[in-house]
């Protein structure tokens, strides 16, 4: 251990870790992201695996330390073996950094390429690759420490948030390359004229920002009131049947006293707000048809279901739509599942898993279904789907007008996952140039403008029936039409300059025998 920290390399390696993390929520210090990386790509040429690694376990150690809350408290899991768990998570997500690192530095050796220039390209890759392997988990892509600035972040309709991640590297390679050409004593314009490109694209990136914030990207010509529904339902009564007819009539009380504040056109329940299957013949069920029928307003709200296909049943994680009336007008099912949570991936494999994690469920995926509002389609995004792009962007090109986020977050506890959740669905609304409002069971329930801002919030662990005004209509935007352009360009480049590199050494080496 004490080698360990002998070796200067790691330790600054070690240093980057804690600095980008301290960029993200709670600590929220999104300046720290523009050098937090430098320690880093100064030293990694040394080390080039380890290096990247020891940044990567420092920094989702860091960020993920809530995952033992969700594990041990809401889970049940034995406190060893979640720790276990959230080791072998954090190990295999710093695996990107290091694979990042490692190649960078493979193809610095082989092709001659300043580090400056591969690095913001394969970092971008390999956080792509994050995102859609082994079910993908985006979470703390680099480019969301920057939600602390508003101008910063609009350019995320153009290139999503992976453009603020290659943005950020660039700059931060750019700082690390200055800073090793003038120890080596090297010509100072050289050696800063990459620093020099960065900041003129930094610039470039919030001039970009501040003009769009004087567009009017936020304002439409059609509205909807709207009311927020936080529960606060604790979770470790949530489910239990003697406590089912307080948990409706604690939302419906919530309900009325929003509706009696003034006209509301939605009323938005948290995900699995109601505690029992979206049945006819649960009793509870009709209580719930009489609110919208009380409050004169439509209501969307969570709640598990079912359904029989060729003798076997389907269970889903749903959103269901009711009118004024109470009427049934459709129902949207949750797309991307929770590995280990709603279902278990690993249960042929290691069935003592489902042993481990206390409770897991056994759901089903869904398909895109917009669920047709009076005023237009609104896309339902449940859960942690909000931290999927590709999820809202399929909605809005559905001809969704609006982004519905119903989550429940009472498995995080008091712990910054939940600002950490909320901080990544704004840039959702950024990147389709859309209005998303967000009902959360504990929190944080908010209403998100088309520019990322939050108009308005709750707070945590208190009950609330947050009301706003949110506009219908989503605009066209490069990155709607595009997608992920930028980082698959990321990986195609970061590919042939593998290929190359490998195809130049076999050649020098077969010249060599």
């Amino acid at each position: 251990m004490i080698s360990l920290f002998r070796d200067r390399a790691l330790v600054l390696s070690f240093l980057s870790g804690l600095l980008l993390a301290l960029a993200f929520p709670r600590v929220g210090w999104s300046f720290v992201a523009w050098f937090a990386l430098v320690p880093l790509f100064s030293v990694m040429d040394k080390r080039p695996f380890a290096s990247g690694f020891a940044a990567g376990t420092t920094f989702f150690a860091v960020i993920l330390y809530w995952l033992n809350i969700v594990m041990t408290t809401y889970g049940g899991m034995n406190p060893f073996f979640s720790f276990v768990a959230y080791l072998l998570l954090v190990f295999y997500l710093s695996l990107y950094f290091a694979a990042s690192t490692w190649l960078t530095c493979r193809l610095h050796k082989l092709l001659r390429l300043p580090l400056w220039l591969l690095l913001p390209v394969v970092w971008v890759a390999a956080e792509y690759l994050r995102a859609h392997l082994l079910s993908g988990f985006p979470w703390a892509s680099l480019g969301y420490s920057q939600q602390g600035y508003l101008s910063m972040i609009q350019a995320a309709d153009l290139f999503g948030v992976y453009g603020l991640s290659f943005l950020l590297v660039f700059f931060n390679a750019s700082v690390a390359a200055g800073w090793r050409a003038a120890r080596a004593e090297k010509t100072w314009i050289p050696a800063w004229s990459p620093l020099a490109a960065a900041l003129l694209l930094a610039v470039a990136n919030g001039a970009y920002g501040w003009h769009r914030l004087q567009d009017g990207v936020e304002e439409r010509p059609r509205h909807l009131s709207v009311a927020l529904i936080q529960g606060n339902v604790d979770q470790a009564v949530k489910w239990d049947p003697d406590f089912k007819r307080a948990t409706i009539d604690h939302y419906r009380w919530l309900s009325l006293a929003a509706a009696e504040a003034g006209k509301t056109d939605l009323l938005v329940w948290p995900e699995s707000a109601t505690p029992f299957y979206f049945d006819p013949r649960e009793p509870l069920l009709a209580e719930v048809r009489e609110i919208p029928r009380a409050t004169s307003a439509q209501l969307l709200f969570g709640a598990p279901a079912y359904e029989v296909e060729n003798g076997s049943v389907r269970y889903l994680n749903s959103a269901f739509l009711l009118s004024r009336r109470g009427e049934v007008l459709g129902r949207s099912d949750k797309i991307h599942l929770v590995p280990f949570g709603e279902y278990n991936p690993l249960e042929k494999v290691f069935p003592f898993l489902d042993k481990l994690v206390h409770g897991v469920g056994d759901f089903s995926p869904g398909s895109f279904k917009p669920l047709p509002l009076e005023e237009g389609k609104a896309g339902v995004l449940v859960c942690f789907e909000a931290i999927f792009p590709e999820i809202a962007r399929n909605y809005i090109r559905l001809g969704c007008g609006l982004l519905v986020n119903v989550t429940n977050d009472a498995w995080f506890g008091r712990s910054s996952a939940p600002y950490q959740h909320l901080a990544m669905t704004r840039f959702r609304a950024v990147e389709n140039r859309v209005w998303i409002v967000r009902a959360a069971n504990t929190g944080i329930s908010a209403f998100i403008a088309p520019s990322g801002r939050v108009s308005a919030a709750s707070g945590i662990f208190e009950p609330a029936a947050l009301r706003g005004e949110a506009g219908f209509g989503a605009r066209p935007t490069f990155y709607n039409r595009w997608g992920d352009g930028l980082p698959l360009l990321c990986l195609f480049l970061m590919s042939g300059a593998w290929l190359v590199a490998e195809w130049g050494r076999k050649k020098q080496k077969s010249r060599t025998r």
